[in-house]
């Protein structure tokens, strides 16, 4: 089981496409500076929805945790005796913590292994602050897909200082697309395209179940929340502690989402979003499997929204009003937009050239390195769709399921680099992923 919160970074260190403009463009030092005007908030260092990690309680090496259960009416999933009034088939269940596999602002998971059954599972341990609003549990409770980590059950638990703990206990699956794909930087080779494929399918399938069929933002989407079995490459998507059901007209917070991934609505501090923050998250995870690196790596929220603009160039005032209207009379420097869909030189350099090498803007320069050589055009095409400025023309998590790029996926003679058949991608009858 992954850390669901690790800090905001991602894989790699910053791209050749920043490289390329650092020293080369006047424009994009203009737009540093100019963006320092807008006075837009960077929370950086006081985010406000996550609690403090208390360390220890139960998930030292060996300890004993020993809790009651009772099947709870039609859920199919054990609950704890204390979140529920009706009470079936209680049991005792024991687990014995192995290892912590992850820390970070939510508190700890650790792998642990049931006594009763020696099934592994992983078990999240939260504090529960009554500054935050806690909706994990809740939302938790309500999934039921193949591309999302399942809930075995939870329980609450206390110490001698009287704070309580929520514990998740979930399914264990022991890697994350963020491991894999630095295991390939690692060796400086990218990814085999059949992985992107997959995985970037697989989030889409995921969000599109939680978007259509139970109305959640997960509004965290990034490699470190996406578990991945390392024999199948069956994706489950994990980590609900930022997840909320958006309703229209009801304001949210805007700093959310880690940084790298972070869609630009949210740094131009829109409060009405919706789930197309999730749509820009999996464009920029697909974007890194494909780079083996981030392609917005910002220093800061700020420099996050410069990072985009130097890449997409300078959204139109339109695009702007769309993102947050309070914005629309600011001037940015007009930076050229990347030419997504001509199939220029993008597509066939074979290596990064360095700027100093080039007579040509360094603007023009990132055009020439962003994707490496060979990259199918529908590749370049569904990274174009999650990249809309305006939220409202991104395509949908359904309608990315059914892109040309997933094509591979859907032929029954396709198998995995090793020979063994894909995992699960079309049972979607079952889940009313339709509906």
């Amino acid at each position: 089981m992954a850390s669901a919160s690790l800090g905001t970074g991602g894989v790699g260190s910053s791209s050749s496409v920043n490289a390329a403009f650092r020293g080369s463009s006047s424009s994009v030092d203009w737009l540093g500076r100019e963006m320092l005007e807008m006075r837009l908030r960077d929370h950086d260092e006081d985010r406000d929805s996550e609690p403090d990690i208390i360390d220890g309680v139960g998930a030292e090496t060996g300890h004993v945790i020993r809790t009651k259960f009772s099947n709870s009416r039609g859920s199919g999933i054990m609950v704890d005796l204390l979140t529920t009034g009706e009470f079936f088939l209680t049991q005792n269940v024991s687990y014995i913590a192995e290892h912590v596999v992850g820390t970070g602002s939510f508190g700890v998971v650790f792998q642990a292994k049931c006594r009763e059954t020696g099934e592994i599972v992983a078990i999240k341990k939260v504090l529960q602050d009554k500054r935050y609003k806690n909706r994990e549990l809740q939302i938790m409770q309500m999934l039921d897909h193949p591309n999302i980590v399942a809930l075995r059950h939870c329980f609450f638990s206390t110490t001698d200082k009287e704070e309580v703990y929520l514990n998740l206990v979930l399914e264990y699956v022991p890697e994350t697309v963020n491991r894999i794909a630095r295991s390939y930087s690692r060796i400086n080779q990218r990814m085999p395209l059949i992985y992107v494929k997959l995985y970037t399918y697989q989030i889409c399938r995921a969000l599109a179940y939680i978007h259509n069929c139970i109305g959640i933002c997960h509004r965290d989407i990034k490699p470190q929340n996406l578990l991945v079995n390392p024999h199948t490459h069956q994706l489950k998507l994990c980590d609900f502690g930022s997840a909320k059901v958006l309703v229209k007209g009801e304001p949210n917070v805007s700093y959310i989402c880690s940084r790298y991934y972070r869609a630009p609505e949210l740094i131009f501090g829109a409060t009405e979003y919706t789930t197309a923050i999730d749509i820009w998250s999996t464009g920029c995870v697909m974007a890194e499997l494909l780079l083996g690196q981030p392609l917005f790596p910002g220093e800061s929220g700020v420099d996050q929204l410069v990072e985009i603009i130097k890449v997409l160039g300078t959204p139109t005032r339109e695009e702007i009003k769309c993102m947050n209207p309070n914005y629309t009379e600011f001037k940015f420097p007009q930076i050229k937009p990347h030419p997504w869909h001509k199939n220029s030189c993008i597509l066939t350099i074979v290596e990064p050239v360095p700027c100093t090498s080039l007579t040509i803007r360094g603007v023009d320069v990132v055009h020439l390195m962003v994707f490496q050589k060979r990259l199918p055009p529908e590749a370049v095409d569904l990274v174009c769709r999650f990249f809309q400025y305006s939220p409202n023309l991104r395509c949908t998590a359904l309608e990315a399921c059914i892109h040309p790029f997933f094509d591979e996926l859907r032929d029954p003679n396709t198998r995995l680099p090793n020979g063994r058949p894909l995992p699960p991608l079309f049972n979607f009858k079952s889940q009313g992923e339709f509906n």
